[in-house]
């Protein structure tokens, strides 16, 4: 098939991550989805850590109840610096998937990632008497959280998602790209060898402006088990949400960049994730300018504004 340019920032992340993941193991297939050689860090002294087979959660602070789901081999180190700011005014529920940045990959060592770690994440929503709750997700996490809203929209409250798509495939083929076109390149990613370094450092380039902040990148997708990484970057790609956008009622709140790597004209961030959601009857869309995929490092001050804007609406 032919394909269209690659999409805003948010194009990057899938074989950027895929890529690192496998950069030190080799192909995927090399290693086993269970070897974690360190174990996952505590971020927050005296928080609770609840462990699950498809997910872990760190519990801090006090207040209302919200949940972040870190994206595509990321750690919930991404909301490190949210929490700091908000855990005296809010619960934070910090998931992580099992399988990225260290974290042993147990339920998801085989098999799909994306709909059973959102269903581990919404199941945890009840059994904690979180409903309805109050989720944010960047990338991945953002899919999830959107996936939660068509398929469970009475365990939530409001969504507040950070640069992802009702469906990653239109980063490969535009507006008419469909699952049956994806599923090819869906597999190639489960099933393919490791990408350049010199091309995924690229790749990882284009989702994050500092250079800490692409080191830290980096060594998530490569503390993440390659297969697990795989099966959820294809996941991904295969999960199609836009036939039902229109019946999503839950409020939701998208922040995406203006960043447009690899030559799309400067100024078309605006258009495309607009025409993305579109049929979402009830949505507010901020973009964050001089950003990147990783908005919250890129831009800290106007990604808080953002989310405070969000809690308080």
């Amino acid at each position: 098939m032919r394909h269209q340019p690659l999409r805003p920032a948010l194009a990057v992340l899938l074989g950027a991550s895929v890529a690192l993941a496998s950069l030190s193991a080799g192909p995927a297939k090399a290693q086993t989805a269970t070897a974690q050689a360190v174990p996952v860090p505590r971020l927050f002294e005296g928080s609770q850590i609840i462990t699950e087979g498809r997910i872990s959660v760190e519990v801090i602070g006090q207040g209302p109840d919200l949940v972040l789901i870190p994206g595509l081999a990321s750690s919930r180190e991404t909301w490190r610096a949210t929490a700091e700011r908000l855990k005296g005014r809010y619960r934070l529920h910090l998931v992580q998937i099992a399988g990225f940045a260290g974290e042993p990959a147990r339920d998801n060592a085989t098999g799909p990632v994306l709909a059973p770690a959102a269903e581990a994440i919404d199941a945890y929503i009840v059994a904690q008497k979180l409903s309805p709750a109050v989720v944010i997700g960047h990338s991945l996490g953002g899919t999830i959280a959107l996936y939660l809203a068509d398929h469970h929209p009475d365990h939530l409250r409001k969504v507040l998602i950070v640069d992802a798509l009702p469906f990653y495939g239109m980063v490969f083929g535009g507006p008419q790209a469909t699952v049956q076109a994806m599923t090819p390149i869906a597999t190639m990613i489960r099933n393919g060898p490791p990408m350049p370094k010199a091309q995924s450092d690229q790749m990882i380039a284009a989702m994050v402006s500092a250079p800490a902040d692409r080191d830290r990148v980096s060594g998530w997708s490569k503390a993440s088990a390659p297969s697990v990484v795989a099966n959820a970057a294809a996941d991904d790609l295969t999960l199609d949400l836009r036939p039902d956008l229109a019946s999503i009622k839950t409020p939701i709140t998208l922040l995406y960049p203006d960043n447009v790597p690899n030559g799309m004209p400067a100024g078309t961030a605006d258009g495309f994730y607009t025409a993305a959601f579109a049929p979402l009857p009830n949505k507010t869309l901020v973009r964050i300018d001089q950003s990147r995929h990783f908005i919250m490092f890129d831009q800290p001050a106007a990604f808080d504004k953002a989310l405070d804007a969000f809690l308080g609406s």
